[in-house]
């Protein structure tokens, strides 16, 4: 394959991978909860969900539905990508405050 030929494949496929996702999700942390705590979310679509902690200590974006762990620093912000997903209920929480930080995703 010629570089010319090379560089517009590679071009398309970056063009298509970012249309790839519906839309971007937020999910804050703020006083120990989820806002919001119940999210809806496209079913059969990858999505980007920006998780924005407004607290100063640290949380955990947890989800044994999902399959997803991940820390996120007091002041900062992580993104966690899901799906595709069926249709259904998927629970979250934050594995440093199980009792009081918890969410949903539904995809529809």
């Amino acid at each position: 394959m010629n570089k010319a030929i090379y560089m517009t494949v590679l071009s398309a496929g970056l063009f298509f991978s970012g249309a790839a996702y519906a839309e971007d999700y937020v999910i804050t942390i703020k006083n120990n909860q989820f806002s919001p705590q119940e999210l809806t979310i496209p079913a059969n679509q990858k999505v980007k969900i920006l998780v924005k902690n407004q607290d100063m200590i640290p949380a955990e974006f947890e989800s044994y539905d999902l399959n997803r762990e991940k820390v996120v620093s007091g002041n900062s912000e992580i993104i966690v990508f899901v799906g595709p997903l069926n249709p259904g209920n998927y629970v979250y929480f934050d594995d440093f405050h199980r009792d009081t930080t918890k969410g949903t995703i539904t995809a529809k």
